[in-house]
């Protein structure tokens, strides 16, 4: 092998299981953390089952959510130099919705800090709002990896 790319290529299917583990992985927890913030705000602050909440928000996100966004995006981005997909235009509007779902998990993590401190404002029903953004995002996301339409 010749050059770094080369041999990354030999590996293309591991990279794309171990990319797409990934990606399940991070959104199960993208999906199942705005459920629990939905049950978190039924809770009075400071109380034990607020105090649990808590803990098992921090252990989705810094065990599960944030390796598995970083993991997603390192071999995603890997797969695309190796495969030359961010030459395509259906890689490039992919790119934009994992942008933007990059973005919703920034906005999990301000919600997180704010139940961390005792600070949320919101209702239980925004969360459940929110809730739905990821599924939509990885809907078309798969469309667009899966089908190639353009």
């Amino acid at each position: 092998m010749d050059t770094l790319k080369d041999f990354l290529a030999g590996y293309e299917r591991w990279l794309l299981a171990f990319h797409v583990i990934a990606v399940i992985s991070w959104m199960a927890g993208m999906l199942y953390l705005p459920r629990l913030f939905v049950y978190h705000t039924e809770t009075q602050p400071g109380s034990d089952a607020s105090e649990r909440f808590k803990r098992m928000e921090t252990k989705l996100l810094k065990v599960i959510i944030n390796p598995a966004m970083i993991a997603a995006w390192v071999l995603g981005l890997t797969l695309a130099w190796v495969t030359d997909a961010y030459t395509q235009g259906w890689f490039h509007a992919k790119f934009l919705l994992v942008i933007i779902l990059s973005g919703l998990h920034g906005h999990n993590v301000k919600l997180w800090r704010a139940f961390q401190e005792d600070r949320n404002t919101r209702p239980a029903r925004y969360f459940r709002i929110i809730n739905e953004a990821p599924a939509l995002l990885m809907v078309l996301i798969v469309i667009l990896a899966v089908v190639r339409p353009f």
